[in-house]
């Protein structure tokens, strides 16, 4: 079978390489679709700090499968399904409090292990999730994305009936803003300083904010009165947006880390403490979050085509990172099709 392996930083090449043996409580499947992240841009750089070279990316994926190992009933050849990326030990407190998403020795496919670029994959049947009859495999890789969301909003709590404000109109902070909706949030709003995402955005029946022309604070006064946002989810991971947050959350209330803040971040802590403000971290994502996404589309209540805007052939896997490059943010989601 043909694998797409980044060789180094911004070096794709193309090897033969054997499907591996079907082993008892595995499935064998055949690659849909798969998916370009932010974080595969940043291995793409080299700058991302947990992923060495040579690797195999492709984490956000469909895929029928063509076989089924010893012991495998939940599944049967020619179902359409996404899979799990993270690899755990299932050893450490978190993995035995159900909090596998935090495994202290956590791997992910495409980073520390083996992704799945490539024609075929063998995976622990445990990792997969079919995916409804009627749901086409572009929408199948993009469940990955939407657990990430799901997550996010899980980790505050019950959004119904909240104001929910969400900064960033990438993928991710698009469809943290379409799930607060979604699961019954009062109001949300989204900023985002590019106009094609803003109208993305409104396409997706959000409340769109450009902070170049109403600030953060104003929006939010604008948009929920005195009582402020209920919660504040920073999809950027930018230091000056999360400094944001704190200053115009409203005493009490929640914000949501989901972006990937670098390093080192100064915050106000004085102004933590003192509005009691509650700083969570939002990682990944685990099963129930995918079932959530999956119910939620089945539902009809996430708008994935407004955000897929090109679809690259898996014979040139590397026009996809290059697009994303020279697009920028009018690159939401690339998909690679791993037929073509």
């Amino acid at each position: 079978m043909k694998q797409a392996i980044m060789m180094e930083p911004g070096r794709i090449e193309y090897r033969d390489v054997p499907v591996p043996e079907v082993g008892a409580g595995q499935i064998e499947v055949k690659l849909k679709i798969i998916g370009v992240c932010g974080s595969d841009i940043h291995v793409w750089h080299g700058m991302h700090p947990f992923t060495s070279y040579p690797v195999v990316q492709g984490h956000e994926v469909s895929a029928v499968v063509t076989k089924l190992g010893d012991g495998v009933e939940e599944f049967k050849v020619g179902d359409l399904v996404t899979i799990q990326p993270q690899v755990v030990c299932g050893k450490c407190y978190p993995c035995t409090h159900g909090l596998y998403n935090d495994c202290e020795v956590l791997k992910v496919m495409g980073f520390q292990t083996t992704g799945m670029a490539s024609e075929y994959f063998v995976v622990d049947a445990e990792k997969a999730l079919k995916l409804p009859d009627d749901m086409s495999p572009e929408h199948g890789a993009m469940i990955e994305p939407l657990a990430v969301a799901c997550h996010a909003i899980r980790r505050f709590g019950d959004v119904a009936g909240k104001n929910v404000a969400v900064i960033g109109g990438g993928p991710i902070g698009n469809l943290v803003a379409q799930t607060a909706k979604a699961m019954g949030a009062a109001k949300v709003i989204i900023t985002e300083i590019s106009e094609y995402r803003l109208s993305v955005a409104e396409k997706c029946g959000l409340i769109a904010v450009n902070p170049n022309e109403t600030s953060l604070k104003d929006a939010i006064r604008n948009e929920f009165g005195s009582d402020g946002a209920d919660v504040i989810f920073e999809c950027i991971g930018s230091p000056s947006t999360l400094q944001e947050s704190v200053e115009v959350a409203r005493k009490g209330s929640y914000i949501i880390i989901v972006g990937v803040v670098p390093g080192k971040c100064p915050v106000s802590m004085d102004i933590v403490q003192d509005h009691e403000l509650s700083l969570l971290g939002s990682a990944m994502y685990r099963v129930e979050d995918y079932r959530e996404a999956i119910k939620l589309v089945g539902e009809g209540l996430i708008e994935f085509d407004a955000l897929i805007t090109h679809r690259v052939p898996f014979s040139d896997y590397a026009s996809a990172y290059r697009l994303i490059e020279e697009q920028k943010d009018k690159a939401m989601k690339v998909l690679i099709d791993m037929e073509k």
